[in-house]
């Protein structure tokens, strides 16, 4: 997917007219009215204001009827819980719209103040369970006591100190009657201050990311099981106690036959001294916990992988292994342009641990005599150089020059390859063959970086700016972007072709990419293709690589290029509009499609028309 190169700064009139030239007047129009009367960013008390439901919203779910109204039972392990923070937890379960619940307390701290309140609060509310255990048997033993009185359809775990929306069953209820055959539900989450007043730091989660809860437990809260599904797998495990839940996460999702994602806050994560919300390095022997527990995920599925401890706390790094080195033919479309090339090979064949490659350079109209001569020494000097040319009257097409350079690949899988990338170590064929080798995997991709250490790409997100685009574009390397999604592995809808890693038969099986999208978003269109054939498509973070980009081609600036853009914007519009009217499943519907770098939806935003 083109992008413009990275220039020195415009001023805000010459942004405005390229912005102007490429979208049309009324979009541009609708831009500034966006961003100088609408507030395009918003601060998260904003956002809940005008996002989360109003006490008219909440009666009328109080009225609500479904043809199926389960029993939800909340499993409720408590230790040490301060008085407060206990009845402020169960006042939460109380002030629930939907009424058929069941509050299931264990407590496993001896302590007779608490004992006293949870006893008082069951003997007003009949629908709330509690037992004294005597003894603490740990977080696992603990939740285990609380799931031994669950008598609902469904179980909602929650943490003695947190809190539930007041619309949390509710929607676990409208999601049950959506799809019956749920097995998992999940919602998004925020934290709370002490005093459960002041609300930051929401997480917008993606729809079932299979691999990003392979890097980190974005799932968490609110977590939803069918209590058959639970009693299947077995409750807790003491020894993954701090990474409890995470374990039975992945036990759970293993198992399921539906996991829905509900994108709304319906879940309030309590941050005080000694939580780990606040410190993370609190507890860090949960980590370890963790990093064992993904262990055992792989270990119950057959996958053979090494797993280490990420760029964070409760971030996990996964290498799998490689039952053989197969042939990777990268495929590298050029011309001219000697000095990039010779600079991307070089860093491939320099800095790539991995040798079993063969290079097909498709050669595209260049001019310049030493392009061929560097060709002529390159044959000499590498027996696994090739040069295949590629003539067409159409001109630069850049799906139709892969396809052919795809056509001489004997390799087993193909990494297409920009002539402007640069390899920044020798990890990143080798982790995106390690991805792309996994039966479930179609595609893997890199992340790229422009010359000044910022981010070009890290991943595609669908929507983005009316059609598609990268995420985090212009983050510091340094920085993870938000929810450290940056830096995370994790399956995503599309990722760049600039350096991507594809099995052949994949690609073949889709027949290639999309001819007819010469130039924009034939990559976003192929992913898609990918995707809709059943394999994921993941973004693997520890694959780094410059990306000096559209060197080659320079700006889409004149009125046959914008002709062109718009042309290509619209075919894809019309391959994929239910994509497109859907979402990205792996984006969130409170996230903005404005900017790249995740932040919050306007709620107040409404369609403007000029």
């Amino acid at each position: 997917m083109e992008i413009q190169e990275e220039r020195k700064p415009k001023s805000l009139v010459a942004k405005t007219m390229d912005y102007c030239r490429k979208n049309g007047l009324k979009k541009c129009l609708k831009k500034i009215y966006m961003k100088f009367f609408r507030l395009e960013e918003v601060s998260f008390q904003q956002w809940r204001k005008g996002a989360l439901p109003t006490a008219r919203d909440l009666e009328r779910q109080r009225r609500a009827q479904f043809a199926d109204e389960p029993l939800i039972s909340v499993a409720v392990p408590l230790y040490r819980t301060s008085k407060r923070y206990a009845e402020e937890m169960v006042r939460s379960v109380q002030g629930q719209t939907y009424g058929k619940w069941q509050l299931c307390l264990a407590d496993g701290s001896g302590n007779r103040e608490l004992e006293e309140t949870a006893l008082r609060l069951a003997g007003q509310d009949v629908r709330i369970c509690y037992v004294n255990l005597g003894e603490n048997r740990g977080i696992a033993g603990n939740t285990n006591a609380a799931l031994e009185m669950v008598k609902g359809d469904y179980v909602a775990l929650l943490d003695h100190d947190d809190l539930l929306s007041p619309d949390a069953l509710y929607e676990i209820v409208k999601c049950v009657n959506q799809c019956p055959d749920a097995d998992v539900i999940y919602s998004d989450e925020d934290k709370v201050d002490e005093r459960g007043r002041k609300y930051y730091e929401p997480h917008f989660k993606p729809d079932f990311n299979i691999d990003l809860l392979r890097t980190m437990n974005y799932i968490c809260h609110l977590f939803v099981v069918k209590t058959s599904l639970l009693r299947t797998v077995g409750g807790m495990r003491a020894a993954y106690d701090g990474a409890q839940d995470y374990d039975l996460i992945f036990r759970c999702t293993e198992e399921a036959e539906k996991i829905c994602h509900i994108p709304k806050l319906l879940y309030h994560w309590r941050c005080h001294k000694s939580s780990t919300s606040r410190n993370p390095e609190s507890k860090t022997y949960a980590f370890d916990a963790g990093l064992r527990a993904l262990e055992e995920h792989y270990k119950r599925l057959g996958i053979r992988a090494a797993v280490s401890h990420g760029i964070k706390p409760g971030m996990y790094h996964t290498v799998y292994e490689r039952p053989y080195d197969p042939l990777v033919s990268v495929i590298i479309p050029n011309k001219d342009h000697r000095d990039d090339l010779e600079l991307c090979i070089g860093s491939l064949l320099q800095k790539s641990s991995y040798q079993n490659l063969e290079l097909i350079i498709v050669e595209n109209n260049s001019e310049e005599p030493e392009t061929f001569a560097y060709y002529e020494r390159k044959k000499q000097e590498l027996k696994n150089f090739r040069v295949v040319e590629w003539k067409d009257e159409r001109g630069f097409n850049y799906p139709a020059i892969n396809n052919f350079g795809a056509s001489f690949a004997k390799g087993e899988y193909l990494l297409l390859l920009n002539n402007d990338i640069e390899m920044v170590d020798g990890a990143c064929v080798e982790e995106l063959l390690g991805q792309c080798m996994r039966p479930d995997v179609g595609i893997a991709g890199a992340r790229l970086y422009y010359g000044d250490d910022t981010i070009q790409h890290a991943g595609v997100i669908i929507g983005l700016g009316g059609v598609a685009g990268h995420a985090f574009v212009g983050l510091p390397r340094s920085e993870w972007g938000y929810m450290a999604k940056a830096v995370a592995a994790q399956d995503l809808s599309a990722v760049t072709a600039a350096c991507m890693m594809v099995k052949k038969d994949v690609y073949l099986s889709v027949g290639g990419m999309t001819e007819e999208l010469a130039v924009a978003f034939n990559d976003v269109d192929f992913c898609l293709k990918v995707r809709e054939k059943g394999w994921l498509v993941v973004y693997e973070p520890y694959a780094q690589a410059y990306h000096y980009e559209s060197k080659s081609r320079g700006l889409e600036n004149t009125p046959e290029k914008l002709d062109r853009f718009h042309g290509e914007m619209r075919l894809f519009r019309e391959r994929w509009r239910d994509v497109l009217e859907k979402g990205d499943p792996y984006y969130n519907v409170n996230l903005t499609l404005d900017r790249n770098d995740f932040t919050f939806r306007n709620p107040y935003w409404m369609p403007v028309e000029f």
